[in-house]
């Protein structure tokens, strides 16, 4: 069996039950803090609480993904193909906007702690949340044209994005949308960590270095790590596995099918935010450990008691 067809049959199936497991018991916690813990919404936790409902969609394409690659066939038919792939690159892309806004408002709290600013204010968090659904909704509608399912030897296949449709239309698409979706955002984080980078340098007259870099630089860090990580080799492989299949690259098969195979590998990994994010945005937040902290004894009281 072809290398590229290995992993859609093994390798995606278990790393995308092991993203749905990890990813509903993570999500669900954090969201069982926010409504049960959290009294005052901030404009972080806004951003954070729209994060999680990302992932949640994301998390809900899972099993029928599982179900189809790991028998081969697809049989949930046209429309679902089109909308399990149309969340699957939403949730991609709304992470990405929502982890800059997150960078963002982490450069708004330490340059501003003790005065509000029209973007700390949560009317405004609201409207740059919906906006940032609209948008990616918006950017993603020529991703539905792309998408077909192929009836192959009595076998409905639902390709991925990179693998259907024109290749040159689709590697116009996908340069753009990479663009604009991924490299604009990420230039946007690396911005306001600069800027943080540079605040904190002038203050540091006035606190001990490891005060004034180590706390306030550590969600952000961590996202730089999560975003380079994990979308990077996604939107690199995934332009050149389209471009692999236009007619002008003259590649030979073997070279189609290990381009193929790489891009397949960096498709979960792609997702792997969505487990990861909980861990990095919210349990290293020391307010989100004392709500769940909290929570849990309240529950442990209450089981004593009865």
């Amino acid at each position: 069996m072809r290398i590229d067809l290995s992993l859609k049959k093994y390798y995606l199936p278990m790393m995308y039950t092991l993203e749905f497991v990890l990813g509903v018991l993570a999500n669900c916690t954090v969201l069982s803090v926010f409504f049960l813990g959290r009294k005052n919404w901030t404009t972080g936790s806004i951003y954070l609480f729209n994060l999680c409902l990302s992932d949640f969609a994301f998390l809900c394409t899972l099993p029928m993904l599982v179900e189809s690659y790991a028998n081969g066939i697809w049989i949930y038919g046209s429309t679902l193909c089109k909308s399990n792939r149309f969340l699957l690159h939403a949730n991609l892309y709304t992470s990405i906007l929502f982890l800059t806004c997150i960078s963002m408002d982490r450069y708004m709290i330490i340059k501003y702690p003790f005065q509000g600013h029209l973007l700390q204010n949560w009317k405004m968090a609201v409207c740059i949340s919906v906006s940032v659904w609209i948008l990616v909704t918006a950017e993603l509608l020529p991703i539905l044209t792309f998408i077909e399912p192929d009836i192959l030897e009595n076998r409905t296949l639902c390709h991925s994005y990179a693998s259907s449709g024109d290749a040159l239309q689709s590697l116009i698409y996908s340069t753009s949308l990479t663009f604009l979706g991924f490299i604009i955002p990420l230039c946007s984080i690396c911005f306001f960590y600069w800027k943080i980078l540079i605040f904190l340098r002038r203050r540091n007259s006035l606190v001990s270095p490891e005060q004034a870099f180590q706390k306030p630089l550590r969600l952000v860090i961590s996202a730089m790590v999560l975003f380079s990580c994990t979308f990077t080799p996604y939107h690199v492989m995934r332009n050149v596995r389209i471009a692999s299949r236009m007619e002008s690259w003259k590649l030979s098969q073997c070279t189609k099918v290990t381009i193929n195979a790489i891009y397949v590998f960096t498709r979960p990994l792609a997702f792997l935010n969505s487990v990861i994010n909980p861990i990095f945005y919210f349990m290293m937040g020391d307010n989100f450990r004392e709500m769940l902290m909290t929570k849990l004894g309240q529950l442990l009281k209450s089981n004593n008691t009865k």
